[in-house]
């Protein structure tokens, strides 16, 4: 394994990161030095690269074992770690395991022991009840978005897992907020804390508001959709209920989009984030699980259908726009007799009477029943397409390739003829099946 192992020049070039930037840099600094380490840094800024780098220098190639473990507090999160290392190529196996994924898979992936595990808290409590792999090498622990995975209803299962890993000699914790307190149990002591969040709004952010003269909002809703034209948001609910009413307006209306929230299965929510991602779905409508730790890319705009209940989720919410080097626009969709939270004070009304017609939707989303693990890459996927599908360059959406499946995005022209002439046609050495998503 050792020579596979890549180093972190290696790893920017795969990445096509040709320059980390300075908290980046700072923490990899840090953690080199340090033994418990606080990243707090906003949503966007790579803090998941700024602690994966160092952290991999730590594993030991000739070690078996299970060295890394990195608690999150979603599954979405867990899922873009491993991701992120699958696409680093370091030589090094990795798992994540979350709720709501099928808990026969994890047992048979955890027989070849990963050196780093990803997990929420209650899947990865349920393998160490289990004694489903050794916690004797485990020296590093990664919090990662602990404001969220040390709240009131995730301790009890933190506390178990933390107080059942005797040897830990590296902590690293990131957030993209400082309110949240730290445990006893975490024992970070004498933490270096590297704070990159200014507390001030980003000069690249515009807040306006969008009033709405009916309770119903859905109409001010579609208004806002039409005056920002074919551009991709997330329009942010506080209940389950508010989205499905919401995308039942928006489908009488015929804007294509998807739906995100806790209550919905696992699959469903990926494939949520599959659509949206490769411009199938123009918009996202989501609870504030989407607001962070999901991977998604930055939005031009985001819209607060319902008003949020704390600052927190106010900051999360609109920290999908405007990050790094962007500009873009929060727009707080507010009913004449509700009033605005403190924390929105100040905010300035939104014009929205310039209005474009919409363009019908150009992609859709093909599922594939190979991935990884039938040895089908994404360039055996194009050629498919390209040679018997008859596809042209620019007809080729974005390809995402899971182990056991993939999917990709044609034109919705094209999509029935496709379904049509390459459904249970071979890819590599599989029999595949294709259908729209």
């Amino acid at each position: 394994m050792a020579n596979r192992i890549k180093g972190q020049e290696d790893i920017l070039a795969k990445l096509n990161i040709y320059e980390l930037n300075e908290m980046q840099k700072n923490a990899i600094s840090v953690i080199d030095k340090t033994t418990n380490t606080v990243i707090l840094s906003p949503t966007g800024t790579g803090k998941t690269l700024a602690f994966l780098l160092p952290t991999l220098k730590l594993i030991d190639s000739e070690n078996d074992n299970v060295q890394v473990l990195i608690l999150v507090p979603s599954r979405e999160l867990a899922i873009q770690i491993e991701q992120v290392l699958r696409e680093m190529g370091t030589g090094f196996k990795v798992n994540a395991v979350y709720g709501g994924r099928s808990m026969a898979k994890d047992k048979i992936e955890l027989k070849h022991t990963p050196s780093i595990l990803i997990g929420t808290p209650g899947r990865i409590s349920d393998h160490f009840a289990n004694n489903r792999f050794s916690k004797e090498s485990i020296k590093t622990l990664i919090l990662d978005e602990f404001d969220k995975s040390l709240e009131v209803g995730f301790e009890y299962e933190m506390r178990g897992i933390i107080n059942q890993l005797p040897n830990i000699n590296k902590r690293i914790l990131t957030s993209a907020t400082q309110e949240a307190e730290i445990p006893d149990f975490v024992r970070l002591e004498n933490p270096a804390i590297l704070n990159y969040l200014t507390g001030k709004k980003s000069k690249k952010l515009a807040i306006k508001v969008v009033a709405s003269s009916a309770k119903n909002k859905n109409q001010t809703l579609l208004d806002v959709l039409h005056h920002v034209g074919n551009k991709q948001g997330i329009v942010f609910c506080n209940l389950k209920e508010s989205i499905q009413y919401a995308s039942d307006f928006l489908t009488k209306n015929k804007i294509a989009h998807s739906c995100f929230s806790g209550g919905m299965e696992q699959r469903d929510r990926e494939r949520s984030l599959i659509k949206f991602r490769n411009g199938t779905s123009q918009v996202l409508i989501a609870t504030d699980l989407a607001a962070r730790g999901i991977d998604i890319p930055e939005m031009d705009y985001i819209i607060h259908y319902e008003l949020p209940q704390r600052v927190e989720e106010f900051t999360h919410r609109n920290g999908r726009t405007a990050r790094v080097n962007a500009k873009g626009t929060a727009y707080v969709l507010k009913w004449d007799k509700e009033r605005l939270p403190d924390f929105m004070k100040g905010v300035t009304n939104a014009n929205i009477s310039e209005k474009e017609k919409l363009k019908p939707r150009y992609w859709e989303t093909l599922f594939i029943s190979g991935g990884r693990k039938d040895k089908i890459s994404k360039g055996d996927i194009a050629g498919l397409f390209f040679k018997k599908g008859n596809l042209t360059k620019d007809q080729l959406g974005i390809i995402e390739l899971k182990q056991d499946c993939a999917f990709i995005a044609v034109p919705v022209a094209e999509a029935k003829k496709l379904v049509e002439e390459l459904n249970n046609t071979r890819l590599k050495n599989k029999k595949v099946r294709i259908h729209i998503v």
